[in-house]
């Protein structure tokens, strides 16, 4: 039976463990080119925006005996994937990612299935898993609103 009123409205943050929280924080806001909205210099902690989601990159204590996620072993977060405007921004935004220092490409911009979502996967500097994709079908939702 599905609930017609749930008790959540969206996605507050998403808290995210690194290893470097600079190199991270610098993917963010330099590289995709979100804002920082916040932080706690005692944790430390930077709160990272694109104006629409908001993700907490978190410190971890000590980076040297940090041990990387695993998608097939770990429970936890598979990867964050964030969604891109357009095919021509999807394929700029890979060119910019691709040769960012410390990101390496899972693989590039292809289907996702048998489509027509076109999408790509890297871990930024930190060890992050991110995808971004591109879903035509969400284009032409919007292009209706």
């Amino acid at each position: 039976m599905t609930n017609s009123n749930p008790a959540t409205a969206g996605v507050d943050h998403v808290g995210l463990s690194v290893r470097n929280l600079e190199s991270t924080r610098s993917f963010f806001c330099d590289c995709l080119g979100w804002s920082i909205v916040g932080g706690r210099p005692d944790y430390p902690a930077a709160f990272v925006s694109d104006g629409r989601q908001m993700v907490t990159l978190w410190q971890v204590e000590s980076p040297e005996r940090s041990v990387a996620f695993d998608r097939r072993a770990n429970v936890g977060l598979h990867h964050l994937a964030l969604a891109v405007a357009d095919r021509a921004g999807l394929d700029a935004l890979y060119e910019r990612v691709s040769t960012w220092t410390g990101v390496v490409v899972e693989f590039g911009p292809e289907l996702s299935g048998k489509g027509p979502k076109v999408h790509f996967m890297i871990r930024e500097p930190g060890g992050i898993r991110l995808e971004f994709a591109y879903d035509p079908r969400l284009e032409a939702a919007r292009k209706q609103l």
